[in-house]
């Protein structure tokens, strides 16, 4: 999944806008959109956040953690887990992405990967 690995979304030439996920369609100009994939260079800022201290199996040994929406440069808001200390997160912190393992999955424990954010 490219927007998972690469911060993959979609720009429309006809209006400008910046969408994360990608869409095939332009919800602003419809039909006359020009979508193209753009590659998100990742920095932004937090636009709200909550720390998770009673987390499911899977991410129990990450506890606590920072959940935030964030603000990339370019525009659209994404969620992503912030990788610092909960009490150093704030609203309005620059922060830039980084590549790291979001988890296991199955019997097998497969390991995914992903975009996650630390402070700028």
């Amino acid at each position: 999944m490219p927007q998972r690995y690469n911060l993959v979304g979609t720009h429309c030439k006809n209006c400008n806008e910046y969408y994360f996920p990608p869409r095939t369609i332009c919800p602003t100009c419809r039909r006359e959109a020009r979508m193209e994939d753009h590659k998100f260079g990742g920095e932004g800022k937090v636009v709200t956040y909550t720390t998770i201290y009673n987390a499911t199996d899977d991410f129990k040994r990450q506890t606590p953690y920072n959940l935030a929406i964030i603000e990339l440069a370019e525009g659209p808001r994404l969620t992503g887990q912030v990788i610092c200390s909960p009490s150093e997160i704030e609203i309005g912190m620059r922060v830039k992405p980084v590549f790291r393992i979001l988890g296991r999955d199955g019997d097998r424990g497969i390991i995914y990967y992903g975009t996650k954010f630390v402070p700028a």
